[in-house]
């Protein structure tokens, strides 16, 4: 399976990458290529630095990523997904998953969700009708990506309405450390996991914490 990272080249898209091309094929995109080309060969040394060996790696402009990817991850922050997403085509009947979560830092973190209710049911709305778009992988912290040398010890809720590819995406978040993939139902119900993500930062603010996450048991 190969999967594509629109915006790999940020924290959170280059962590994803090191944590998913020891698996499967990783295509980091980037508007800006050469940091996608740089950013492909760092996580290729640093894996095998540390010791993986098959790892599968590249990287081309976000375009590319999509048009060669089977499953399409967004790593980009809200104020840029709109701009984004309207430059680039070819998204039919692929798997997107959306992580991004539209929140904004005032006094405390909050939930600013746009006006189709979370930022997955917006990437929906925007892209054809044949892309099968999940939400998932919303509650990690993005330091924790690339802290390779730690397990991400986590539950993680996926929503999506096409119930095969919400099912590919939870074997996805499995092959993840020890990321634990939970069905939270349909992309409507993204709204309420992109909301626990400011609500984290609140709490790890207000109770001196690092990092905080989510656990069902």
């Amino acid at each position: 399976m190969k999967i594509g990272i629109v915006g790999g080249t940020g924290d959170i898209g280059e962590g994803m990458a090191m944590r998913l091309a020891s698996d499967f094929e990783v295509i980091i995109g980037s508007r800006e290529p050469d940091k996608a080309v740089s950013a492909s060969t760092c996580c290729m040394d640093i894996l095998q630095t540390r010791g993986v060996v098959s790892c599968r790696c590249s990287g081309v402009p976000n375009q590319e990523a999509v048009d060669g990817a089977d499953v399409v991850i967004l790593a980009i922050p809200f104020k840029h997904l709109a701009s984004t997403l309207a430059t680039l085509t070819g998204f039919e009947d692929k798997i997107v998953v959306s992580p991004v979560n539209p929140m904004e830092k005032r006094d405390f973190f909050t939930f600013v969700p746009p006006p189709e209710g979370s930022a997955a049911l917006l990437v929906q709305k925007m892209l054809p009708k044949s892309a099968r778009v999940c939400s998932a992988f919303n509650t990690i912290a993005a330091n924790k990506w690339r802290a390779l040398d730690e397990e991400l010890d986590y539950s993680v809720p996926v929503c999506g309405d096409d119930a095969g590819a919400k099912r590919q995406v939870m074997e996805i978040v499995d092959k993840v450390s020890k990321l634990h993939a939970f069905d939270a139902g349909p992309l409507a119900v993204s709204a309420m996991v992109e909301s626990l993500t400011p609500l984290l930062l609140n709490i790890a603010r207000y109770n001196r914490m690092r990092d905080v996450g989510i656990q069902f048991r």
